[in-house]
């Protein structure tokens, strides 16, 4: 069954439709984005106040651990894969059905995101995240607070895999909250299985790219983006959406929400890229420059190899090792000056065209249409 706070919600189930005189595509993320994203993290916060505590239950040092993993869930975000998952759901069954049955299911996908966030930032020696430290160097602060024997970098780790590992598990228990036929839930989990095998495929050919990168290349870079990023943050939320509304794996909808989540989920992983090199660490949470300074083999960084003159290529090779910030700065200038950020935001264009012209192509519930094309934009657009 749906939680009582999301019962009790309801969501307020179809939210008003945008005037005749206003922008369509403003209209309509005004209209729903702010009452999804609060529904979403009401049935997060009522579900994981049940969890913390019953772990509480077991020993109070639980209870403290659960807490820490609770608030990473809680602790900011866009809600982008339960916002994609929504409209792929609503695109099917238009604006009368109710949200509430399926609200579990959509917020699952924020748990799993939760998982993924830990473990990557474990991976990559993050320091911070969303402008505050990382689990596992907060869980290493701890450590050394308390006077604990051992070492504090190896506990926070430690620690941080174990509370991703419970986001992955509160996910499944979640997902099952969703009141929808046992049949249709069994389709669901197909379509969430597969996204987090190719999330996971992703994740390691990432680590691989980042330990192998002279055997790297923009095709390879480009894999990592469509399985570690296109999959889990656009095309399979849309798909697990649309399965949650019951429709058949071959009806034409389903393959324009594949194209479409595609090549919106490579453009979101292009921004990302941009952002790692030139974002606003105000904006980002994350300081400016990171990716050049891991040396990170994102698809900017092997097209500027690619393009680099040959003293510009020698100066790239210090990716990876530079650590001053005069450093990383005139490094991302030499990126620039190659003409790779021109390449990169030309294919997320590209891609942005590609996935609005796949909705052309499938019969889907207008205003649904209309909030996936602001999406399109506003996913590929941000600062943040």
């Amino acid at each position: 069954m749906a939680n009582d706070a999301v019962a009790g919600n309801a969501l307020r189930v179809a939210p008003a439709q945008p005037g005749a005189t206003d922008d369509p595509v403003h209209g309509v993320l005004v209209a729903f984005a702010r009452d999804l994203v609060n529904d979403v993290d009401d049935t997060l916060s009522a579900f994981l106040t049940r969890e913390v505590d019953a772990l509480t239950e077991i020993d109070a040092a639980m209870g403290g651990f659960a807490a820490t993993a609770r608030e990473s869930v809680l602790a900011g975000g866009k809600r982008v894969r339960p916002t994609f998952a929504y409209w792929g759901w609503r695109g099917v069954v238009g604006g009368d059905a109710p949200l509430p049955t399926v609200l579990p299911a959509l917020a699952a996908l924020e748990l799993l995101h939760t998982f993924a966030l830990v473990h990557d930032d474990v991976m990559d020696a993050s320091d911070t995240r969303r402008g505050l430290p990382t689990v596992h160097r907060a869980a290493a602060a701890r450590h050394v607070t308390a006077g604990h024997t051992g070492d504090p970098s190896r506990f926070g780790e430690s620690v941080a895999v174990l509370i991703g590992d419970l986001c992955l598990v509160w996910a499944d228990r979640l997902l099952a909250h969703a009141t929808v036929p046992p049949a249709r839930l069994l389709e669901v989990r197909r379509c969430y299985d597969q996204m987090r095998i190719e999330t996971i495929a992703g994740q390691y050919l990432d680590v691989l790219g980042e330990n192998d990168a002279a055997n790297w290349s923009v095709d390879r870079a480009l894999r990592v983006a469509r399985y570690k990023t296109a999959s889990y943050t656009v095309q399979r939320p849309l798909l697990f959406g649309a399965s949650l509304a019951g429709i058949a794996p071959d009806a034409p909808l389903i393959a324009a929400y594949t194209r479409y989540g595609l090549a919106v989920g490579e453009a979101f992983q292009l921004r990302d890229d941009l952002l790692g090199v030139y974002g606003d660490p105000a904006a980002t949470g994350k300081p400016a420059g990171d990716d050049l300074r891991t040396g990170k083999p994102t698809v900017l960084l092997m097209l500027a190899r690619q393009l680099a003159t040959g003293g510009q290529r020698r100066a790239l090779e210090r990716a990876g090792t530079a650590v001053g910030v005069r450093e990383v700065a005139r490094l991302a200038d030499i990126v620039a000056d190659t003409g790779a950020v021109g390449r990169v935001e030309r294919m997320i264009s590209d891609r942005v065209a590609d996935a609005l012209a796949a909705l052309g192509t499938a019969s889907i519930d207008e205003t649904a249409r209309t909030a996936l094309t602001g999406l399109a934009t506003a996913a590929t657009t941000r600062r943040a």
